[in-house]
């Protein structure tokens, strides 16, 4: 039987609630599909300020790295809002990808037809979008140096190196050559240098891939295509700033950010995460999604495992929950049959995992 290691933090708000449901599910696919998973809980955000003082304790760091992947929740929330900079929950967050070399976020964003109602948009506009954000993570502006604040003014710095660019691109262009063989690489290479040497790395390399097609877009009308036109992205690659906001708006073209998840993957170890925040103004109160945080651990069968029978069963079962009318809170206005809570809709997709 194989086994895995999994470094499990909760972390704040809904954190923990969303974590459970996603154990809960792969407790269910790893009995199926024969293999065993070994969750390590450790802490980190502002679970660990208040206990540890700091929000990435060494213990954490240390079980990570020696971990097999790591299944994270959210971190963050107004107690912690009046801290300096590098004790914030967040910024425990930004070093444990930094340390991990989890250079590139994939996030996909794609419509559930059965929930085709709740986005924003006309039907005919989003329907059969499926769209792959790939997301430089550990450089740019959030990472640049100097980095200067006082009263009068303040700097930071966007600083990109060839290898960098290359090694998330590298994601990219595989990712294309699973989906549909389009990349949109999105930069604002009229105005800025760190944007006029991504285009010359990935343009080098696309050499290396000659059944995809690589496009480019400034960031801005990125931004405005994502909404009037969805469907012609496949794979979206740019770098962190970018991505960051890029992803946030294709999340909420699909109508409800409880529904996406992400993988941060490069280094030895990724990060396994859904992609909204940690919601403290539900917290126990058992109606958060957590459909994006097992939707998650789906990508981390599939990214760090290998397990794509069980990851594949889980994004069935999801699939099949939706299609049979169970909603939670987020989405009961969108042809609910039954409202459940959050520990209730984890249990059914458990099951129909489990039967998959």
């Amino acid at each position: 039987m194989k086994k895995y290691d999994v470094c499990v933090i909760k972390g704040d708000g809904i954190g923990p609630e969303i974590i459970e449901e996603a154990i809960k599910v792969l407790d269910a696919v790893s009995h199926k599909f024969n293999f065993e998973l070994n969750f390590d809980y450790r802490l980190m955000g502002g679970a660990a300020i208040d206990i540890m003082g700091v929000p990435l304790p060494d213990e954490t760091l240390n079980a990570a790295k020696s971990s097999d992947a790591v299944l994270f929740g959210a971190i963050g929330g107004a107690k912690w809002d009046g801290l300096p900079r590098e004790l914030r929950p967040e910024s425990g967050l930004l070093k444990i990808r930094k340390e991990l070399g989890a250079f590139a976020n994939l996030r996909p964003a794609m419509i559930f037809d059965e929930l085709i109602n709740a986005s924003t948009l006309k039907p005919e506009i989003i329907k059969g979008v499926d769209i792959m954000v790939v997301r430089e993570l550990t450089g740019g502006i959030y990472f640049g140096q100097p980095r200067v604040k006082n009263e009068k003014d303040a700097l930071n710095t966007m600083c990109y190196n060839a290898t960098e660019i290359e090694r998330v691109a590298k994601v990219a262009f595989e990712a294309a050559l699973l989906r549909n063989k389009k990349i949109t690489l999105v930069d604002k290479a009229n105005v800025l240098e760190t944007s006029q040497l991504w285009r010359e790395v990935v343009s080098e390399l696309a050499k290396n891939y000659a059944g995809i097609n690589l496009e480019f877009m400034y960031v801005d009308n990125a931004a405005m295509q994502l909404v009037r036109a969805p469907a012609q992205f496949d794979v979206i690659l740019t770098e962190n700033l970018f991505g960051d906001i890029l992803s946030d708006e294709a999340s909420m073209i699909c109508g409800s950010i409880g529904l996406l998840p992400s993988a941060s993957i490069g280094g030895k170890v990724g990060i396994y995460e859904p992609i909204h925040g940690s919601a403290p103004d539900i917290a126990g109160q058992g109606i958060a999604n957590p459909i994006a945080t097992i939707l998650s651990a789906a990508m981390m069968l599939k990214y760090a495992f290998g397990e794509n029978e069980a990851a594949a069963a889980i994004e069935s079962a999801v699939r099949a929950v939706l299609r049979d009318g169970y909603r939670t809170k987020d989405i009961a206005q969108y042809d609910a049959k039954e409202i459940c809570s959050t520990a209730e809709i984890g249990s059914i997709i458990a099951d129909y995992a489990a039967k998959a």
